[in-house]
């Protein structure tokens, strides 16, 4: 199929209290079927597509135990949906909650809610879009879109799960799979059907660890040239200093 949706109803629950549950559920387009692993129950550096439903914050428990400083903007809000699309070479940094090669994602406060929830993965002209219907009002809401996304034919799909040291019960009730009827060019046909190994145009990974803005060539610019005229300066000074150096220490000896 090259247009494709997949509907998972599923239940996410448990005992544990603050954040004392996981560890979560994957949902996954990848060219080999189930093998143990540990990305969520399957395994690492995996070719393909991941939807991760993580429900235990990992991160943030180290940057607590560090005492780390972050700003709030850079915070996410657990349980937290994220995708990755993985060439088979990029692996999935557990104690980080993937967010290095995160390519997008949001919150989804799931676990132990008295109505059913549901999440959507579509691929559709090679943009892949996730919604969620998690609140019991029948009602999608938009949770990732990331255009220029290429995967292959002929992968398979599956669903996995983990726990570690903290528990949780993901129930997976029932999974939908639907071909999707678009219209498509000639041109557009040919080219997915050469798609041999997956990836994304214009790729961005979802990194928000560090507060900071990249600085402009301008910026860099200015800092590089009064850099350059404060070193220029300070060995002028250097020497007007040496010279009066020499001058006092011939006098001196005269």
């Amino acid at each position: 199929m090259q247009d494709w949706e997949v509907q998972v109803h599923f239940k996410v629950h448990g005992q544990g209290k603050k954040n004392l549950n996981g560890d979560g559920f994957a949902i996954w387009y990848t060219k080999d079927r189930m093998q143990p692993g540990t990305v969520f129950g399957s395994k690492d550096l995996f070719s393909g597509l991941g939807i991760f439903m993580d429900t235990y914050p990992n991160e943030e428990k180290q940057q607590e135990a560090k005492k780390r400083r972050y700003s709030s903007s850079n915070q996410r809000i657990f349980p937290y949906i994220s995708a990755m699309v993985n060439n088979g070479s990029l692996s999935y940094d557990h104690s980080r909650d993937g967010r290095p090669i995160t390519i997008g994602g949001c919150t989804a406060l799931v676990r132990n809610l008295n109505h059913d929830t549901f999440v959507v993965i579509r691929y559709l002209k090679r943009r892949l879009t996730v919604m969620i219907n998690i609140e019991g009002k029948n009602e999608w809401k938009d949770c990732i879109d990331i255009p220029g996304v290429k995967l292959p034919l002929g992968y398979y799909f599956g669903i996995s799960s983990a726990t570690g040291d903290l528990t949780d019960n993901h129930d997976i009730i029932s999974v939908k799979v639907y071909q999707l009827t678009v219209q498509r060019t000639a041109e557009e046909t040919e080219l997915d059907d050469i798609v041999l190994v997956p990836s994304v145009d214009n790729l961005k990974f979802e990194d928000d660890d560090l507060d900071y803005e990249p600085m402009s060539g301008l910026t860099l610019f200015f800092i590089v040239f009064f850099s350059l005229v404060g070193l220029m300066v300070l060995a002028v000074i250097g020497i007007i200093v040496f010279q009066k150096w020499q001058e006092q220490s011939r006098k001196r000896f005269y």
